[in-house]
């Protein structure tokens, strides 16, 4: 059984004073229902996912009491990705037909206060400072720089094109540009890695709604087709957020759960990233999308530096990637920011992105997310 998506939706990401979470995922909701001409008694079941706005599943209180099962998603920001892939699975299994994946946030500034007793970790890694996310990120990429010859210019640059790409989107939160030399001499916040190069929690809603692909027509002229999905979680000796450790002997090839993930969807799919046309990557902070262009399979180790001074990754370039501006310009609000990928890359395999549109009508798009303490999602979509 092949799915397709026929309705997407999403609500500005940003801030959004006296507008609630919910209310967020409500709008995006009923903006795929538009999307697909249908209503919300036609859902026959729902997945949704949210940190800090409350269980996905109170959204029947404004969508309405029809009854439907809806599974509230929970896996850090891989929630979104998490939500896709249950609903994908919905369909594929035979149980329904037309399904939604929903999700949305609502966070108060600053850095996402975890909690190590979540992540089944002791209070002590807490008070090293190690829950605080850029603490990790920044000395991940150290190493990484280390390794493979990555420059500070290369972080740089890639929050650049982050910022020059969500200028173009009217529903990113980050719309107005700044240079390298900006984004480089903005405060240090943990070294390498400086304010422009981190993403923000923030606000935001997307809604997706999927269906069995042989009905796809009946709801929209331009289906996009899920060809795979695919979740994982970290191996034996993998190196992640909130388990940031080492085997003393790793074992060689396994690579992380986004390697796996992204392996095990074109794997599904029948393609590779030399098939992909654009794709959307997890970008925390800059050195994650460095780091993932090779885990997820589109390049070697440290062959970043060339081809993001070469221009590859931007819009017009060989391997666009966050097209949309990414988690740097659009926030990360957790329950919605795996969706917001796949909204972006319905719209550009629709060819309906505007003035981000990636050139020479794409057919393949590839979406990662990551979230902690080392769990990933990828999708290949087609059309």
């Amino acid at each position: 059984m092949n799915v397709a998506i026929v309705g997407i939706g999403i609500h500005p990401f940003g801030r959004h004073p006296g507008v609630s979470g919910l209310a967020q995922g409500a709008y995006a909701a009923r903006q795929a229902l538009a999307d697909a001409g249908v209503g919300w008694a036609d859902v026959e079941c729902a997945f949704g996912g949210s940190l800090a706005a409350g269980n996905a599943d109170t959204l029947v209180s404004d969508l309405g009491l029809t009854g439907l099962p809806f599974i509230n998603v929970r896996n850090g920001c891989a929630t979104g990705g998490s939500a896709l892939a249950m609903a994908d699975r919905a369909i594929r299994s035979g149980d329904h037909d037309l399904v939604m994946a929903v999700g949305f946030d609502k966070h108060p500034p600053g850095a996402f206060n975890a909690d190590p007793e979540e992540s089944g970790l002791g209070r002590w890694y807490g008070e090293t400072g190690l829950m605080l996310t850029t603490q990790f990120f920044g000395m991940k990429i150290q190493r990484y720089m280390h390794e493979y010859g990555i420059s500070a210019a290369t972080l740089g640059r890639v929050a650049a094109k982050a910022f020059r790409n969500g200028a173009r989107n009217p529903h990113a939160w980050r719309r107005k540009p700044l240079t390298e030399e900006e984004i480089a001499n903005s405060a240090m916040i943990s070294h390498p890695l400086t304010k422009y190069m981190f993403c923000s929690p923030g606000e935001g809603g997307v809604a997706l709604l999927l269906c069995r692909a042989d009905q796809a027509r009946r709801y929209t002229s331009r289906p996009v087709y899920l060809s795979a999905v695919s979740l994982r979680t970290r191996r034996f000796g993998s190196f992640e957020v909130f388990s940031p450790w080492l085997a003393p002997s790793p074992p060689e090839g396994r690579g992380g759960p986004s390697a796996d993930a992204a392996r095990a969807a074109f794997e599904t799919a029948g393609l590779g990233p030399k098939d992909v046309d654009v794709l959307q990557l997890q970008d925390t902070e800059s050195g994650a999308e460095i780091m993932h262009m090779a885990e997820t399979g589109f390049c070697k180790d440290g062959e970043q530096e060339a081809l993001i001074r070469g221009g590859a990754t931007e819009i017009g370039g060989t391997m666009p990637v966050n097209t949309d501006g990414g988690c740097l310009a659009n926030g990360e609000p957790i329950g919605a920011s795996g969706l917001r990928q796949v909204y972006e890359s319905v719209l550009q395999l629709r060819g309906a992105a505007g003035d981000r549109q990636v050139p020479g009508q794409p057919k393949v798009a590839f979406t990662h997310v990551y979230g902690a303490p080392g769990i990933s999602s990828c999708a290949v979509l087609t059309r």
